[in-house]
């Protein structure tokens, strides 16, 4: 028999207020531990309307895939903007530094992916990467 695991989404803590974040900024929810992934990161993302974050972060060996579930978004990817609407996805190979935002009146939700799975502090911020 396959092992598999489920999670729901919302049963995993919301991390953004760890990162000093307001729940109306980002709602942040890491699902690679209670999923039990061995190779990939999963993350649910909710961007909150209007919300601009300027920092950005790039990782050293973990190529990431965003897909824009619902609202309306850009990924700032080096210096290029793309705009991304409902299921649309990016591949942003590892260090590249990037950034999302939600565009519009609505929340921007997201489910990101990322491998191979480096664990916490894999990543390295970026400040000032996306001034307003």
């Amino acid at each position: 028999m396959s092992e598999y695991k489920v999670v729901r989404v919302h049963d995993i803590p919301d991390q953004g207020p760890n990162f000093g974040l307001r729940p109306d900024q980002l709602e942040v929810r890491f699902l690679r531990n209670d999923l039990g992934s061995e190779h990939c990161g999963v993350t649910y993302a909710r961007y909150g309307a209007g919300w601009k974050r300027t920092g950005g972060h790039r990782h050293k060996r973990q190529e990431e895939v965003y897909v824009l579930v619902s609202g309306r978004a850009q990924c700032k990817v080096g210096d290029d903007v793309v705009d991304m609407e409902p299921w649309t996805a990016i591949r942003i190979p590892p260090g590249t530094t990037r950034a999302l935002r939600a565009v519009g009146d609505e929340d921007a939700v997201f489910v990101l992916v990322g491998a191979p799975n480096t664990g916490p502090g894999g990543g390295e911020e970026v400040q000032g990467f996306w001034p307003e």
